[in-house]
């Protein structure tokens, strides 16, 4: 029941939010543990049955929170703008509209607008008081550099996402990597190149079975809303029914539609082993 009704407020709010039908942006908070303008609407208070707590925060552009912690954690999600999360020595990340974010119990960390962009989200938070620790300057806030963070933050994405296909490739998950793939993906092997549809083919029947990549370096570059990534990884695969082992490097291309980021180009060109 718990995990229906917080469900059922994500989907609510992100439907309706934005077109200011359903809720209020509630009171203008005090600026106690803030800097700037934060409005806040408790929609659910805990009770008997549910442990938790349900609100709605709408940033200005350049508020910002103290450090604090929460001792039954956090949910943070994001229903519109942009803003920062970061935990205790951490690094800052950059969150936008459909970001779901985890605070575990008792992780000191901050969030906010970003010094441009406001932001809004639905918190839900476990029944215990937040403890609220000192701010955070606003040379340290000031000091922040959206546009390097941006392509750092994504960087990181593309070397998750790499990651996550050479999982799913291994697992033989045709249906997560059918969302991966772009539509006119190209696959280029030793023996041929082909497109989307033929190699979750062969990955499905086996006839490349991508056992177990060494990963030895990952180098990303962004370019717009283009990235390039380059793989230098042993790999054990199955080919044919024969087991065989290769060092690679391995090109890929991702490109951004809809801020989802799919794979465009895999690309393995066989190494020389000494």
């Amino acid at each position: 029941m718990k995990i229906f009704i917080v469900i059922a407020s994500l989907l609510f709010c992100q439907k309706t939010y934005t077109q200011d039908q359903i809720f209020s942006l509630g009171h203008l908070a005090p600026n106690i543990n803030h800097t700037g303008k934060v409005w806040l609407n408790h929609l659910s208070k805990a009770d008997e049955y549910f442990d938790y707590n349900i609100a709605i925060a709408k940033f200005d552009k350049g508020a910002k929170l103290n450090w604090h912690k929460h001792p039954k954690g956090q949910k943070l999600i994001i229903i519109e703008g942009t803003g920062y999360y970061q935990e205790r020595n951490q690094p800052i990340q950059i969150v936008t509209k459909g970001d779901i974010i985890t605070s575990m119990p008792n992780t000191e960390h901050w969030h906010s607008a970003t010094q441009n962009t406001g932001v809004t989200y639905l918190a839900i938070t476990g029944n215990q008081k937040t403890h609220w620790l000192e701010k955070v300057t606003n040379e340290e806030f000031n000091s922040i550099n959206y546009d390097s963070l941006s392509t750092t933050n994504q960087k990181n994405e593309i070397k998750k996402l790499s990651k996550l296909k050479w999982e799913l490739m291994a697992e033989k998950n045709i249906l997560k990597l059918d969302e991966i793939f772009h539509k006119q993906s190209k696959f280029i092997h030793m023996g041929g190149s082909w497109g989307k549809d033929r190699e979750l083919e062969i990955i499905e029947s086996g006839g490349i079975h991508y056992k177990h990549p060494e990963i030895h370096s990952v180098e990303v570059d962004v370019i717009n809303d283009s990235a390039i990534l380059i793989n230098e990884v042993t790999l054990l695969a199955m080919v044919g029914g024969k087991e065989v082992t290769n060092k690679f490097m391995v090109s890929e291309s991702y490109i951004r539609e809809n801020e989802t980021w799919k794979l465009s180009l895999l690309s393995f060109t066989k190494l020389i082993q000494e």
